[in-house]
């Protein structure tokens, strides 16, 4: 048996704006919290202290809602949950869950992930205005005071809960989309997958990112959507095509047309 070949036809930047709509809170360390403190805290840069969305959590969300949203079955532990992962090849060749976001290097059967999302930072503009209104318990977030009554003893149980403030943009959120010809890829299908990350997005939208979902927190909106194509062939050269779309309604309404021009650019 030859050993694999495959050969990258081009890549596809997202860049967006991820706006919080209401409180944002993804987990960080409780290492070292007071007594009274916070009982849950947000992540944060440990250069700027400033939160920030985890690339993971980004990623490991939109995969768990479109693998609701296609009824896949959930056979692979990942630390206390299970996510979907094809098990055998003949799955493989059409899940574009598994063809996008990756399957264990262990199949015999795996190809290059295709997708690779970026830690997002707080803007400095956001970050400025945070600084300045004097509106934050902590530096750059608010802490939500949620209480639990016990039915039985009526007794009050509150918790703190550390979430960065609506209102607030995370810019430059970057997600690289890598398009394969060779063994067990093609890069015609490659493009037409495009769809998928697209409909994640509009899933995540309509759902919540983080923690404390169910319970009002993690509504998000993407805006100033900017898309970018380079060519595998001559990867030092400018992108061979780039959109803009205002918002995830625009890049959607113009879905059909992007892929017209990737697979124009790429000549796939």
């Amino acid at each position: 048996m030859t050993d694999p070949q495959i050969t990258l036809k081009g890549r596809l930047f997202l860049i967006f704006d991820i706006v919080t709509e209401s409180g944002l809170h993804i987990g960080g360390s409780d290492t070292g919290i007071e007594i009274g403190g916070v009982d849950k805290t947000v992540i944060r840069d440990a250069l700027t202290n400033r939160p920030y969305i985890p690339g993971s959590s980004l990623k490991g969300k939109i995969r768990s809602l479109l693998e609701k949203y296609e009824g896949k079955i959930q056979n692979q532990r990942i630390g206390q949950g299970f996510i979907h992962s094809c098990q055998e090849e003949k799955d493989f060749v059409g899940c574009n869950i598994c063809q996008v976001f990756g399957v264990p290097g262990e199949r015999d059967f795996a190809t290059p992930t295709r997708l690779v999302v970026r830690d997002t930072r707080l803007s400095d503009k956001s970050a400025g205005d945070l600084e300045a209104s004097g509106r934050t318990t902590l530096p750059y977030t608010e802490v939500k005071t949620e209480v639990s009554i016990d039915r039985v003893t009526s007794a009050a149980n509150p918790r703190q809960m550390e979430r960065v403030p609506a209102g607030v943009t995370f810019d430059h959120a970057e997600m690289i989309y890598s398009i394969y010809e060779g063994d067990r890829c093609n890069a015609a299908q490659d493009v037409e997958r495009v769809k998928t990350i697209v409909e994640g997005l509009r899933l995540l939208e309509d759902d919540y990112l983080g923690g404390l979902g169910s319970r009002g927190s993690g509504k998000i909106t993407l805006q100033n959507i900017r898309v970018q194509v380079k060519d595998g062939k001559d990867y030092l050269s400018k992108p061979v095509a780039s959109k803009e779309f205002k918002d995830l309604q625009a890049l959607a309404d113009g879905l059909a047309d992007l892929t017209k021009t990737i697979h124009t650019a790429l000549g796939v």
